[in-house]
């Protein structure tokens, strides 16, 4: 059984990425901040037949916190799968850099890029474990990315930089680490609270949900694709359009507009 870490895993995307692993089969160790909505969310999940679900209430910015998700991995058999989901924005709603407080800036590369890395660090004997002896890529970390970490967007400088980084991060780690598969995937624009939070009065009626987003980024893991940069638009436009031979997706491709997560 395959074992997957989904961090950010009580609601939005994180909630649907773990929902989409548990059902094809993954045993499971979720965590996010909030106690009692990651244990409904683990509840859930647990409801998949056969799938073992642990839940881990935490803060990624904490070492401690990603030692305990690390060994509860262990616990399950090791770890083929991280999925870096976890984000703040830094400050809500979003202002201008002139405006942003810079303790918020500094808890944003906290949680979204030392904590990560921090994590990639700690689980990286299991992932090297999961891959030992089986074909390339077998273990794999996908890290959630934005288009604003590529785009120069008002407002969005502070979170943007923390995702850049992150970017980044996940470019040389693949490059370090060619035994795994490394993805870095801008989900684009979604109707969730974080967006909500990010810019309050804007209609977010039109955008798709995490639970639509969630399968096609998880086409990365059921396909293998090589490592690299993603956009759910890209990979839904390869989806639907390829034809028999062609390329799943291409790396490193152009964001779409208004990709903001």
């Amino acid at each position: 059984m395959s074992v997957a870490m989904v961090t950010g895993a009580s609601r939005g995307l994180g909630r649907a990425l773990a929902g989409e692993l548990a059902a094809r089969g993954w045993d499971l160790v979720v965590t996010a901040r909030g106690a009692r909505a990651l244990a409904e969310a683990a509840s859930e999940l647990a409801r998949a037949p056969g799938v073992r679900v642990t839940a881990v209430a935490g803060d990624v910015s904490s070492a401690e916190h990603r030692g305990a998700l690390v060994a509860a991995a262990r616990a399950l058999g090791g770890l083929d799968l991280l999925v870096n989901n976890a984000g703040v924005l830094g400050t809500e709603p979003l202002v201008a850099l002139a405006a942003q407080p810079l303790d918020g800036l500094r808890e944003a590369f906290e949680v979204n890029v030392v904590g990560p890395l921090g994590l990639v660090q700690e689980a990286l004997p299991l992932l090297r474990e999961a891959g030992a002896g089986a074909p390339a890529g077998a273990a794999a970390v996908l890290s959630i990315s934005s288009d604003a970490a590529v785009v120069a967007y008002g407002r969005w400088g502070a979170y943007g930089a923390t995702k850049a980084a992150g970017d980044l991060l996940s470019a040389v780690l693949a490059v370090e680490e060619p035994a795994l598969r490394v993805w870095w995937a801008d989900p684009g624009s979604m109707r969730t609270r974080m967006t909500a939070a990010a810019e309050p009065g804007e209609d977010l009626a039109g955008l798709p949900s995490p639970q639509e987003v969630a399968p096609v980024l998880l086409r990365l893991v059921t396909e293998g694709l090589p490592s690299g940069r993603y956009t759910a638009q890209g990979l839904g436009v390869t989806a639907a359009g390829a034809g028999a031979g062609e390329p799943a997706a291409e790396p490193d491709a152009e964001p779409d507009a208004g990709g903001r997560r």
